[in-house]
């Protein structure tokens, strides 16, 4: 006889701010009161998502809340542990570094898992740094991919960059990241490797005050090249 588990809860995604105060800007106010009802999370850093929940009220109760860290040095058995509350009729939310959950991010894990025991998994809206740099490029959006983080070594990163031109080339729009302060260096590699008439949005700090969005072709930015140490930067390239 076949037996079935019962599943009272679920799982929110929660988006977080992509840096900065200004948490109702890009986050919707439904958004922020179903997160401040929540006293369990996953969590990619812990400390971090407090500082979140707390940016978003000054009275939220950590001390009463349950906080599962979920990163790639999370094992298997630990991340199956963290539904059990599910079992027990609470709701989880899901919080990753910045943006939304799942994208570029281990929360991925926790998803296919409560997938696979069918526990409901809920998306809720909020910034995307990869999506908002990709609609305000000007570039394909009909058919694209997104890359991650590209390889650091020289000569591996303009090997990839070379493939990645290539496919941009046949109509993929291609996406990826670097972080900040080796964003100067990808800067570089893609006006030596890359071809003068290939279109490059940089989208620096989305959302922040500082934020900086501008698609130009390679032979352009040679002119006109910014500093881009510091900042969060997404590349899109067609």
């Amino acid at each position: 006889m076949n037996k079935f588990i019962i599943v009272n809860g679920r799982i929110y995604l929660i988006p977080v701010t992509l840096g900065g105060d200004d948490f109702l800007k890009v986050i919707p106010e439904k958004v922020i009161g179903l997160t401040r009802q929540l006293r369990y999370f996953i969590v990619e850093e812990i400390r971090s998502a407090r500082r979140f929940l707390r940016l978003i009220d000054k009275e939220f109760p950590i001390n009463d809340s349950v906080f599962y860290e979920l990163n790639e040095h999370t094992g298997e058995s630990n991340i199956m542990n963290y539904l059990e509350p599910i079992y027990n009729g609470s709701d989880i939310g899901v919080l990753s570094e910045a943006g939304l959950p799942g994208i570029a991010d281990p929360g991925a894990r926790i998803i296919a898992l409560a997938h696979q025991k069918r526990i409901t998994v809920t998306p809720l809206s909020g910034p995307s740094s990869i999506l908002l740099a990709l609609i305000s490029s000007g570039l394909n959006g009909q058919n694209f991919s997104f890359n991650g983080y590209l390889p650091v070594k020289p000569a591996e990163r303009s090997a990839k960059l070379r493939e990645l031109e290539k496919k941009a080339g046949e109509g993929y729009t291609q996406i990826f990241m670097e972080t900040p302060y080796r964003n100067q260096k990808m800067l570089e590699s893609l006006i030596t490797t890359c071809n003068n008439n290939t279109l490059l949005c940089i989208a620096a700090d989305i959302t922040l005050p500082t934020e900086s969005i501008r698609t130009m072709r390679i032979s352009e930015w040679k002119r006109d090249l910014p500093l881009l140490n510091d900042k969060l930067v997404v590349f899109v390239m067609q």
